[in-house]
């Protein structure tokens, strides 16, 4: 993988030399936008407004909106040398429980690697951390914006997720959730049941991109010449009123089914971590 950035995981008089590498690699299916007629691939041009010339990179420069349409530009340098600490360092300013934190605020998920020089220190905040059961709460500059971030453990490598500021998080205004409703205490009742029927430990294992999935078979006909037979479109009826508490009930009936026929776990036992804590003596 190809580090993305280098600097530092600071805190207190502690750094720590690190490297920053994506930890998710997003899969989709890739559609390109095509000319119907020729099949030729559709390209996008950097356009000035102004001269209607087309634009290199090398001739681009970043502007910052003061006005409409009154920029201010800026250099590489310029952007580098702004002075602010989070610019070259993972800025850890607190530790708090991972369990305090909405997950709403999350964005990105990033691998932190340490450098050569940094790996005594790097350990040595795992340990510290795994031990306080704490994340720590840091502010990083990189893609041309600061970061709110958190960064914790997972399988002996830190990872750092890039955070909303708060001002980025909006409010939900729903009027529909002023009007007032009843709800009965047996729905209430009913609606617990077919949680507790539907509670587990997460097993990101068992989910899987079914739309991924049934583009790539469509495109493994298409390729293979097989005729593709598009089915009409539902028609759009009126939505049906539905009994809640019946749904509630045949929900759980099915939910009790399913648990039923699952096969039942190998074991109960706790696995234990075959890792070694170091002993503070």
């Amino acid at each position: 993988m190809k580090a993305l950035w280098k600097g530092a995981i600071t805190f207190g008089l502690i750094s720590i030399p690190v490297r920053l590498y994506s930890a998710v690699q997003e899969k989709r299916p890739k559609f390109h936008l095509l000319h119907e007629e020729d099949r030729g691939r559709i390209k996008y041009q950097r356009i000035c407004s102004k001269c209607g010339k087309e634009v290199s990179w090398d001739d681009l420069v970043k502007g910052f909106e003061v006005s409409k349409d009154h920029y201010v530009d800026f250099t590489e340098d310029e952007l580098e040398s702004l002075g602010v600490d989070s610019v070259s360092a993972i800025d850890v300013v607190s530790f708090v429980p991972l369990t305090s934190i909405d997950p709403v605020y999350f964005n990105k998920t990033y691998y932190v690697a340490p450098e050569p020089s940094g790996l005594k220190a790097y350990k040595l905040l795992a340990e510290a951390l795994e031990a306080e059961g704490q994340v720590g709460i840091a502010k990083v500059a990189f893609r041309e914006k600061e970061h709110l971030a958190t960064i914790r453990l997972k399988d002996d490598v830190f990872v750092l997720e890039t955070m909303h500021w708060p001002d980025e998080i909006r409010a939900p205004e729903f009027e529909e959730l002023d009007k007032s409703v009843s709800v009965r205490d047996a729905e209430v009742k009913m609606a617990r049941q077919l949680v507790q029927q539907l509670s587990d430990d997460f097993k990101p294992e068992e989910f899987e991109d079914d739309y991924r999935k049934a583009v790539e078979a469509l495109v493994e006909k298409k390729v293979e010449g097989e005729e593709i037979t598009v089915a009409p479109a539902p028609s759009e009826e009126p939505a049906k009123v539905v009994d809640l508490m019946e749904a509630l009930r045949a929900s759980v009936d099915e939910a009790k089914k399913k648990k039923k026929a699952e096969p039942a776990p190998a074991s109960d036992k706790k696995k234990t971590s075959p890792r070694k804590r170091a002993s503070a003596s």
